[in-house]
């Protein structure tokens, strides 16, 4: 029989593996992770309903055909001179001199005949002009 008193050795906690497996895995996730890459300068846009803020009672609406011939507001004209141009954009345009002209040409429009709308807008005191136009996406499509 064996009584001597037995040593106990401490338990010896070593460090060094268990760092070393902590740097694994911080690695593997430096190496994984995907960061976001923001913009320097910090911007707060504003926002807007363009469908909202449209005023048609300031639109009129001038359709020009391939033929040459006029409509203003979906009413088609009789005649084509600028003088008869420019009097039924007066008498459409319900908000006088603020109104927005918006000229809706067929692209094998002639030419004179945009710029025959343009001068009736002219002399009837309409500035404010702009281009109806179409996404090539829509184009495209029959």
């Amino acid at each position: 029989m064996n009584f001597r008193p037995r040593v106990h050795d401490e338990p010896e906690i070593n460090l060094i593996p268990f760092i070393d497996v902590l740097l694994v895995v911080l690695i593997f996730l430096m190496l994984s992770t995907t960061y976001s890459k923001f913009t320097e300068l910090q911007l707060q846009l504003p926002v807007a309903d363009a469908q909202a803020q449209r005023d048609h009672a300031k639109e009129v609406l001038v359709s020009v055909t391939s033929e040459g011939a006029y409509a203003i507001n979906k009413v088609p004209l009789p005649e084509r001179s600028v003088e008869a141009l420019a009097a039924a954009l007066l008498e459409a345009a319900k908000a006088g001199k603020d109104s927005v002209l918006i000229i809706s040409a067929d692209a094998s429009a002639r030419h004179q005949a945009v710029v025959t709308v343009m001068e009736a807008a002219r002399r009837s005191g309409l500035t404010q002009i702009t281009f109806a136009t179409q996404s090539s996406a829509r184009a495209a499509t029959p």
